[in-house]
């Protein structure tokens, strides 16, 4: 992955207070002020990632934090940008997110019994298991991780070990 990928990490949910703060819900998967991160992007029109300059932020829970962006100083003005997709330098997100957490696994490689199926080109948090998304000899394929089908995470060579069921990956041929 290029260092100037965007990465998606959430969405704005809701203005706070009335001097244009913003809660942003993201997947980071930690509690997050967004230490030394000077712009993130929102995607005010579908495909254009524009940037804002970081004011200040805090946490508020493990998936919310609270922004401040430099030329959003009304309440009104923070409610346009309700529901907008909230993205970051791939090189930022990668000092942020938690290495517990799912998006992180963003860029590896799915790995089964040593074969390469692929690199991780987005992860899909469900309720009770996480889909990746690969490339999969020419095709988009979902690999499902849940207790049964993840062996291992290896963050040092950035590979997800598996054992997927049989004929999982023949849907896809």
């Amino acid at each position: 992955m290029a260092t100037d990928s965007y990465i998606h990490i959430g969405k704005i949910v809701a203005p706070f207070g009335v001097s244009g703060q913003l809660i942003l819900q993201h997947v980071l998967g930690k509690k997050t002020q967004f230490p030394n991160i000077a712009v993130v992007f929102i995607e005010e029109i579908k495909g254009s990632y524009l940037p804002y300059f970081l004011e200040k932020a805090q946490a508020k829970s493990h998936d919310e934090s609270i922004l401040q962006l430099e030329t959003i100083i009304t309440r009104e003005a923070a409610q346009r940008l309700c529901t907008r997709p909230i993205w970051l330098l791939e090189a930022d997100f990668r000092k942020l997110a938690g290495k517990t957490a799912p998006i992180s696994l963003l860029g590896y490689s799915v790995m089964q019994e040593g074969e390469n199926l692929g690199e991780v080109k987005e992860v899909i948090e469900q309720p009770h298991q996480v889909l990746l998304t690969i490339l999969w000899q020419g095709k988009e394929a979902y690999i499902p991780l849940h207790a049964e089908t993840l062996q291992a995470i290896d963050h040092t060579r950035r590979e997800v070990k598996v054992v997927l069921p049989d004929g999982l990956l023949d849907i896809y041929r």
